[in-house]
């Protein structure tokens, strides 16, 4: 499932950046399991993270999407591309020192700064096609989770009351610690708190997430026009990434285990 549902996100189109770049330098990848860890090798050598800690998750299906990015890479590895690699490594070291209460704390006040809840108060047609897209979003938003929010047509915040934020952050509170960090990651792409809890309740899928996200950007474009190998590359990077958010929150969230078959004869 994750391999149809992640790799087809991967960008068919890659663009030169300024990071650093090394060769491949290894035949095969493969996973081993260490305890109730899974543990990524590169031939024969296990994966480490940028701090020098082994690189093991606690999810099968993840370990098996990892060494999946590793297994896709050319001749080069281009880690700016390797967005669940990014992802476990950020979560296993750890380098802003963020608990589980900053991470919870981050999102709640990106909520006051969510793309949906500011709509535009310059260009009628624009607001027509926000009201037509994003309200019924920040319905469903306020059905889901019983509470109360009033967008902005200005550059004041949305109205948030107290209550709505204790919902939420008890909400947001129940996920896994490496489950938050996902979410946190895919909030920051997407700059919707909302439309990411959205995707997390299967309401949007990552395409429709990521197109609501671009929506007044989509709108310039349609009336000023792109380039359109540019605008392209753009929307599957988001898409790429929002994928790798949702199944690092799912493989995060998610016990799978095997029973053996029983033997009735």
């Amino acid at each position: 499932m994750f391999r149809s549902f992640y790799h087809k996100f991967i960008p068919k189109v890659i663009i030169a950046r300024n990071m650093a770049t090394v060769k491949r330098f290894y035949r095969k990848t493969n996973i081993i399991q260490s305890g109730d860890k899974y543990e990524i090798t590169l031939d024969q050598r296990k994966l480490k993270t940028p701090k020098g800690r082994v690189f093991e998750v606690s999810s099968r299906p993840l370990a098996l999407a990892v060494a999946l990015e590793w297994d896709s890479q050319e001749d080069t590895i281009n880690r700016s591309n390797m967005h669940l690699t990014a992802l476990c490594s950020t979560f296993l070291d750890n380098p802003q020192h963020l608990n589980k209460i900053d991470i919870v704390n981050y999102i709640i006040n990106c909520l006051e700064t969510d793309t949906i809840l500011f709509q535009s108060d310059e260009s009628e047609e624009l607001y027509k096609l926000q009201v037509q897209r994003w309200d019924p979003i920040i319905q469903w938003f306020c059905d889901r989770y019983q509470v109360d929010i009033i967008k902005t047509k200005s550059i004041s915040p949305p109205i948030i009351p107290a209550n709505t934020k204790d919902i939420l952050i008890r909400h947001i509170s129940s996920f896994d610690s490496a489950a938050l960090q996902g979410f946190m990651y895919g909030v920051d792409v997407l700059k919707s708190v909302i439309l990411m809890l959205a995707v997390c309740d299967r309401y949007l899928n990552v395409e429709q997430a990521v197109s609501l996200s671009r929506l007044e950007e989509e709108f310039q474009i349609s009336h000023w026009g792109n380039v359109e190998w540019s605008h392209e590359l753009n929307k599957q990077d988001l898409q790429s990434r929002v994928a790798a958010a949702a199944l690092f929150i799912y493989c995060n969230s998610t016990l799978v285990t095997t029973k053996p078959k029983l033997d009735n004869t």
